[in-house]
């Protein structure tokens, strides 16, 4: 080939591009090397560790349980670039208000005791879309899988605890013994089932002075569950889903994970002295000092009036 015959214009055309691809694919490598292994984020090492130890607790036998975690865009930035989608899960339900929030959350099928061995299996990293009703995958479920059958329940409830507190980032789900055995010996009223609660523990009242809320047995997984569950987050952090386990609330991991530890225990106590003859009590008048020393305010109507 003459010289004159090589068209130059289209080989510095062709040059152009293969420099521009070379450079966008250094810079994605540069881009990666800079992120950080999402593993060591603070937020998934918390997760990790509040899944055992649920699961040591013994509240989530086998695949029994689910916790899903709001973790804010800038806390994403240094693990995951945002853009890459690996897939889109329909979620079945509307969650308007939820839109472009990012959740971690525990996999439908999944079993506590293997979250420490392979989070990347059992955890997953979603952000909602469509009002609701998409999930894109961002990070986790490598074998397919996706989110707990009960996230109807978790979303809604994240967003009733959301209009109450702006600072609300957990739901969480266990089947504590004491409590769901509780839930068929002792009436289900929710004002009775909280006096209980608070009069075997000292820290009760203060710990959930709001108090704790009860729903019949209803079949799980279903959107009817989660509509009603979200009701009853609108007053109350904790709400016993009756013959099945609890749902708990609250800014942070250790603050939820407390909260049904505290209700857990109290029913434990009940559990053991329920049958005998009772001789001592945490009377209301107790409970108003308590209130009294932690600047509290107990659900209205819960407790009997002060004495004069």
């Amino acid at each position: 080939m003459a010289l004159k015959d090589i068209n130059f214009d289209e080989i510095k055309g062709v040059a152009k591009d293969v420099a521009g691809k070379v450079g966008e694919a250094a810079h994605d490598t540069v881009e990666k090397l800079k992120r950080k292994d999402i593993l060591t984020a603070p937020f998934m090492v918390e997760m990790i560790r509040t899944a055992t130890n649920m699961y040591d607790h013994g509240w989530d036998e086998r695949n029994g349980g689910n916790i899903s975690l709001m973790v804010d865009e800038a806390e994403l930035t240094d693990y995951l670039d945002l853009t890459q989608v690996i897939r889109e899960i329909p979620t079945g339900f509307d969650a308007p208000t939820l839109d472009g929030k990012y959740f971690l959350v525990t996999g439908t099928g999944k079993y506590f005791k293997n979250v420490q061995y392979a989070p990347e299996v059992n955890l997953g990293l979603i952000r909602i879309k469509d009002s609701g009703r998409t999930a894109e995958l961002l990070w986790g479920y490598t074998d397919g899988g996706k989110f707990t059958s009960e996230l109807p329940a978790h979303l809604m409830s994240h967003a009733a605890r959301l209009e109450v507190n702006p600072e609300n980032r957990v739901v969480m789900h266990c089947h504590p013994g004491n409590l769901l055995a509780m839930t068929y010996v002792h009436t289900l009223d929710e004002k009775a089932f909280t006096r209980t609660l608070w009069q075997m523990c000292t820290e009760c009242i203060v710990v959930f002075p709001e108090g704790v809320n009860v729903l019949p047995w209803m079949l799980c997984g279903t959107n009817s569950i989660g509509e009603a569950t979200a009701e009853k987050m609108k007053t109350a952090r904790l709400v016993v889903w009756s013959q099945h386990g609890i749902y708990g609330s609250g800014k942070d991991l250790d603050e939820t994970f407390g909260l049904i530890e505290t209700a857990e225990k109290a029913a434990e106590i009940y559990m053991k002295i329920a049958h005998l003859p009772l001789l001592n009590t945490i009377t209301d008048e107790d409970m108003w000092l308590l209130c009294d020393r932690f600047e509290l305010t107990p659900r209205e109507g819960y407790l009997a009036p002060r004495q004069a």
